[in-house]
């Protein structure tokens, strides 16, 4: 049975002025659920990720100021989110719950975090509304254990994952692929093994002609035996801040030609669904639904 992490204490951890949109993570499996698409057994509950794993990743005194609300307010004012204990248990629970998702997904070929995405987490810091980077953690862990040699990171939200790409930049175990608006947040992007640069206005014909040419190649020469896949909603033409011109259609077929391929090539995915700034709240529960519909239809 296809698994989906899901905890209520993604539930408005943050003061009023910083929710929206937040409330993307209850009414995303309200949805699914009320429309049959899953139903309540499939929903993990995660506890929070130990010390210990995080530590695969993140510097011990980064941990420390998070743990102990040591952040300054400068540091603060990078993340986006003022520091709070809630803050911090949400980070750790999301994080879990994407290492849950992996092992789920070596039974069911893919399994989805609600939340998840965190990808301008560094090692040392935290930027753009991500503390901690719930991918790499994941894959550290992966690859601590030994349970896979080779993990393809596919991430398409519109904004570049530079800390995902800072952070596996000498590791040759784990490559990563962002497709990622041109003259979008960060500013300064870091390398990743391949980014693909768009320019504003790009259309869905572009978008999932770039998207296919690339992916069928790095499934061919990389040859992971593990992906994660970020699913990121703000390429849509509704976004506020994505400037790309990506129907609900194309942001739909995008899911599914990534897990056509990776059925196609069996290869465990774990997916997290990233940003998502649409003005209407339906748009971006809509088009996440998308990714799930899309999870059940192939893999379900």
């Amino acid at each position: 049975m296809l698994k989906i992490a899901w905890d209520p204490v993604y539930a408005h951890p943050l003061p009023a002025g910083h929710r929206f949109p937040m409330i993307k993570y209850e009414l995303i499996p309200g949805q699914l659920i009320h429309e049959g698409t899953i139903v309540e057994g499939q929903l993990m509950a995660p506890e929070k990720c130990t010390d210990e794993i995080i530590l695969l990743t993140h510097h011990a005194d980064y941990l420390k100021k998070l743990d102990e609300q040591l952040l300054t307010a400068k540091e603060q004012k990078h993340i986006g989110f003022p520091q709070s204990p809630q803050l911090t248990l949400r980070e750790k629970i999301i994080t879990q719950g994407t290492i849950e998702c992996c092992m789920a997904a070596m039974k069911s070929g893919v399994a989805l975090n609600i939340a998840g995405g965190t990808h301008h987490a560094f090692a040392d810091h935290g930027e753009g509304f991500c503390l901690l980077n719930d991918f790499a953690v994941a894959a550290n862990f992966l690859l601590h254990n030994k349970l896979f040699n080779k993990i393809l990171i596919v991430d398409l939200d519109v904004h570049q994952g530079n800390g995902t790409a800072r952070l596996f930049e000498n590791e040759a175990r784990v490559f990563t692929f962002s497709m990622h608006g041109a003259h979008n947040y960060p500013f300064h992007k870091e390398r990743s093994d391949l980014d693909i640069p768009l320019a504003d206005g790009t259309d869905d014909d572009m978008y999932l002609t770039l998207l296919k040419d690339n992916l069928e190649r790095l499934l061919n020469e990389v040859q992971p035996d593990f992906v994660f896949y970020l699913s990121g909603v703000d390429i849509l033409y509704t976004d506020k801040f994505g400037k790309l011109k990506i129907s609900m259609a194309g942001c739909r077929e995008r899911d599914h030609m990534v897990f056509s391929a990776l059925k196609k090539y069996r290869i465990p995915c774990t997916v997290a669904m990233g940003g998502g700034y649409s003005a209407d709240i339906r748009f971006i529960v809509e088009a996440h639904c998308n990714t799930f519909r899309e999870a059940m239809r192939i893999f379900g």
